[in-house]
């Protein structure tokens, strides 16, 4: 049978892993929250990528259609400097450059078609992607409004357990409740049964005379510590 020191102990020990164990949640959420908002982060540089490349195709057709709208111009000029000239060598050279010219504008409206084509490739793949990727970060947003809920019902669960502990606490002898703060800063759980004569927390084998404390026999009444881990230590009948 239990001593009630013992009893009162574990009934500490129950209130103090549940507190743990809320603690440890309430840890865990900051780091959870920041791996979501990471994907959210990874989400929008994505579609700021799939704009940016949309971005860069359409500037590159301005930069063409003003190198177009120039060319044309001298094209222009030349025709008509042509009509002018009497020369016939300066006429020849005019038609080699009209010649030149309109082959670099049939270049330049080539290149500007193509781009036109990548443009409208771009922009269906930025539709595509931004549809795709909002509803992902819509779903990481559920997500951090999830946990910051739980956040919220595990502090509120916290001062519950707490106001557990501290009743828990009172009770409890001084000098039994001083042994267990110390065990406790550095092991948990603190009170453990014994097993076919070994500790249930190291599950070392204890010496016959801290069996005999455990089973309630030691001659001073003390509680019963393991040689080993230092845990408090009670017989399991």
């Amino acid at each position: 049978m239990l001593s009630p020191v013992l009893e009162k102990l574990l009934i500490l020990q129950d209130r103090d892993a549940k507190r743990l164990g809320v603690e440890a949640q309430l840890k865990a959420i900051p780091g959870e929250i920041s791996l979501v908002e990471q994907k959210i982060a990874t989400e929008k540089a994505a579609i700021d990528t799939a704009r940016n490349e949309m971005r860069h195709l359409e500037s590159e057709k301005k930069l063409l259609e003003t190198e177009i709208g120039s060319a044309e111009d001298k094209l222009a000029k030349y025709r008509t400097q042509q009509l002018s000239v009497k020369k016939n060598d300066e006429y020849q050279a005019l038609t080699h450059e009209i010649a030149t010219m309109e082959g670099k504008v049939g270049e330049l409206e080539e290149k500007e078609l193509g781009i036109m084509y990548s443009i409208d490739a771009a922009k269906q793949r930025f539709t595509t992607a931004e549809a795709d990727l909002k509803q992902n970060i819509s779903g990481h947003e559920s997500r951090i409004a999830t946990l910051r809920e739980r956040e919220t019902n595990l502090k509120a669960e916290l001062a519950t357990v707490n106001a557990e502990v501290a009743t828990a606490r009172e009770p409890v002898e001084e000098p039994a409740l001083r042994l267990y703060d110390r065990i406790a800063a550095r092991q948990m759980p603190v009170c453990v049964p014994l097993r076919g004569g070994k500790c249930g927390g190291c599950h070392l084998k204890v010496s016959s005379e801290v069996e005999s404390g455990a089973r309630g026999k030691s001659t001073d009444g003390e509680l019963a510590t393991c040689d080993q881990c230092g845990r408090l230590v009670y017989w399991e009948s």
